[in-house]
């Protein structure tokens, strides 16, 4: 009977110890569960695009606007873009035709905004993106000092097109209603940057007093510009307000940039964006064009048409076939020489071969014959890049071919353009150097697209047909290929 006792001890040992247990264990479970719950908060908030995520969670934005970042991204194209256009009932009836001119119905997307609905008489043609009236801006009023006509309405149309909630966007692109958009290649360079980020692409004017005037921060308008979601989302939020704390900056891009610049954003310069601060003949740029994919041309009403003997719509319908045929070398320079002749060629491709008469090094052939005059009469150098005069000396001259047709043939591995004189130069010879006898010029241009991105421009090699035919093929340069020049000086 003396282990009774012992037993009871016993028995009260192993309840304490079950407690523990249980006490224990649920711990765990309550540590377990805590620990879990912050780790899928780590996962959720820090190896997402920045705030993309919780933006999603908290205000419910479109799945199809959110992309996860360790997902694999599908390759930006045409379907992610939307284009937001500015322009007015009156500018349209003799502006459309150059955004038919890139707009490709049922394939692009977006909305041209007007100042007020059009007559009744008045048909909207298939061929044009949709329209949109834009918003009441009278409680802008107070706010309104702009030098700039429909300043307020045109910096709204960013917030205007972003609140018509399209899905599956990744960029906007604005433009104005004279601009004309190279979309092949504005496709191709927004694949290079991440839409998941700010960003903020566009161009500067071709003046330096446009850009002092202004900013040489500033996206200018005209030419276009691309914004990446979540900066057209974040500012979208702001802009209202932003725009009243801006009332006496001349015109919508300022405004704009002035609004994104509060964000943080910083504007990342392509020099495919033609603003075009130019007067007259610009065949002398678009024969030197830097080294970078056309994105667009504006102002076109203020220019002489790019092609000779044809209306503006007419000559620039001529280089979009071009164009449509190979986008990626549409007016991409290319220099090259003729031993025996002593002859310089610069080939614009898709426009126009420029033919000297003495052999002119490579930098000095990239640089733009000045035949334009620069858009106001202030800034000194005019120009935000370098030019060289027009000459009468034979030796500086070119004799200038324009494009005439461009073909590619189903059985050929190149494609052929054709360029013809437009009218004779009219000099002496240099050193009795002439080619005036050469009356046409063939151009082969391998079918594969050109990859500029990989650093420099391509090589080519001139040939003579005849006395009055040449040939040049553009090829890609061998590794560590200089110019001919290097050999002949």
């Amino acid at each position: 009977m003396a282990i009774k006792p012992m037993k009871k001890l016993n028995s009260q040992v192993n309840t304490i110890t079950d407690l523990i247990n249980n006490y224990d264990r649920a711990i765990f479970k309550v540590m377990f569960s805590t620990a879990l719950v912050l780790y899928f908060c780590y996962i959720l908030c820090f190896t997402q695009p920045t705030g993309d995520f919780l933006n999603h969670l908290i205000n419910g934005e479109s799945s199809e606007n959110y992309t996860k970042s360790n997902s694999v991204v599908a390759t930006t194209d045409l379907s992610h873009i939307v284009f937001g256009i500015a322009s007015s009932v009156d500018s349209w009836k003799n502006r459309h035709p150059y955004i038919d001119l890139w707009w490709r119905p049922n394939q692009t997307r977006g909305v041209v905004f007007l100042d007020r609905a059009p007559t009744e008489n008045e048909t909207w043609p298939d061929t044009s993106p949709p329209f949109q009236i834009s918003g009441d801006i009278s409680k802008f009023k107070d706010y309104d000092h702009h030098a700039m006509p429909f300043a307020i309405r045109m910096t709204r149309v960013i917030a205007e097109t972003y609140n018509m909630n399209f899905t599956n966007v990744r960029w906007f692109v604005m433009a104005d209603d004279d601009t004309v958009l190279f979309i092949e290649n504005l496709v191709e360079v927004l694949q290079r940057y991440d839409h998941q980020k700010y960003y903020y692409i566009g161009g500067l004017s071709e003046c330096v007093g446009q850009n002092w005037w202004h900013s040489f921060r500033m996206a200018f308008g005209g030419a276009g510009y691309a914004m990446s979601y979540p900066l057209v989302r974040d500012l979208s939020k702001i802009l209202d307000g932003c725009i009243m704390r801006y009332p006496y900056l001349y015109g919508s891009d300022h405004i704009l940039q002035s609004c994104i610049s509060e964000l943080g954003g910083a504007l990342t310069r392509l020099h495919g964006f033609h603003q075009f601060d130019l007067h007259g003949d610009i065949s002398g740029f678009l024969s030197s064009h830097p080294p970078a994919p056309v994105l667009s041309f504006h102002h076109i009403d203020s220019l002489d048409p790019i092609f000779p003997n044809k209306t503006r719509d007419a000559a620039l319908r001529h280089l979009m076939k071009a164009e449509k045929v190979d986008h990626s070398r549409i007016l991409q320079q290319t220099v090259c020489y003729n031993h025996n002749h002593n002859l310089s060629f610069s080939v614009s491709w898709g426009y126009s071969v420029h033919v000297y008469e003495r052999l002119h090094a490579p930098g000095y052939l990239h640089m733009p014959i000045q035949t334009f005059q620069p858009w106001n009469g202030f800034g000194n150098p005019p120009f935000m890049f370098n030019v060289r005069p027009a000459s009468d000396d034979p030796c500086e001259a070119p004799h200038v071919f324009y494009l005439k047709n461009v073909k590619r043939p189903n059985t050929s591995d190149h494609i052929a353009t054709n360029y013809f004189r437009n009218a004779a130069r009219g000099l002496l010879s240099c050193a009795n150097n002439s080619a005036d006898s050469i009356s046409q010029i063939v151009v082969f241009s391998p079918i594969q697209p050109f990859k500029l991105e990989e650093g420099k421009r391509e090589c080519c090699t001139v040939t003579e047909r005849n006395s009055n035919v040449t040939e040049i093929e553009i090829r890609s340069c061998l590794d560590g290929e200089a110019s001919e020049w290097s050999s002949l000086s």
